[in-house]
This record gives C-alpha cells, structure tokens and sequence, in this order.
C-alpha cells in the first residue's frame, strides 16, 4: 500500500489541502497555506518537503 501524507505549512505548521504519495514529485510547487494566508514555493520527493529559497527582486 502506498503512504499518504498531508502537506503542512512550513511556516505555522498547519495542515495545508494538499497531500501527497510516496511516489509524488513536485518541483517548484506554490504550496498555499488557508491558515497563516502565505504561499511558499517547495519540492517534494519520497515525502521529504524542501522549501525553496527566492531570490529577493
């Protein structure tokens, strides 16, 4: 069986309304939290969520 995850909000930590499989690959994800009101740019591969840095304008 293959695991789900909820993706949660790197910066509150809330749950997010997305969820993803051990087999997901996201890259260059807009994660959108509904609680804290922030999108944050993030990659994921094997569960492992890494949030990318942007480089400031």
């Amino acid at each position: 069986m293959v695991e789900n995850k909820w993706v949660l909000c790197p910066v509150c930590g809330a749950k997010t309304r997305d969820r993803i499989r051990e087999d997901t690959v996201l890259l260059n994800y807009p994660l959108y939290c509904p609680k804290c009101k922030q999108e944050t740019l993030i990659e994921a591969k094997k569960l492992q969520i890494i949030i990318i840095k942007e480089p400031d304008a």
